[in-house]
């Protein structure tokens, strides 16, 4: 997304090169998300739906918050996917993070970064 981009040129962050590895590993994880600005960082849909928004502030590190959108909904009886890679940090059965730190945890956990974006999008719907 050209908004993005421009909007990261403009913020030269100091993590740039693990925010651009991280847009391309979760666009690529599902071809139906489509990527915006929300709360001042990259943002991810499905069907206008936000379900996965980065956390580039305070610059130390990066976060993905996985979530069901911006209006609350019914909480589920249990965690929303089954996380065997145990990257998420669960913060209700439907919001969990992600922290990561540097470009080679980055890229040492694409699999697993793929797999539970893919894991989240099905079951948030």
């Amino acid at each position: 997304n050209v908004e993005v981009t421009d909007f990261l040129d403009e913020l030269n962050h100091p993590f740039r090169k693990e925010i651009e590895n991280l847009r391309l590993i979760i666009l690529s994880a599902n071809n139906t998300l489509t990527e915006n600005i929300k709360w001042n960082s990259p943002n991810y849909c499905f069907e206008n739906n936000d379900r996965i928004t980065m956390r580039i502030q305070p610059p130390k590190q990066i976060q993905l918050i996985f979530h069901r959108g911006a209006k609350k909904q019914e909480q589920p009886s249990h965690e929303i996917i089954d996380d065997n890679s145990k990257l998420l940090s669960w913060r209700g059965n439907d919001r969990a993070v992600v922290t990561l730190r540097n470009l080679s945890e980055i890229e040492s956990k694409k699999a697993a970064i793929q797999d539970v974006v893919n894991k989240w999008v099905m079951a948030a719907k």
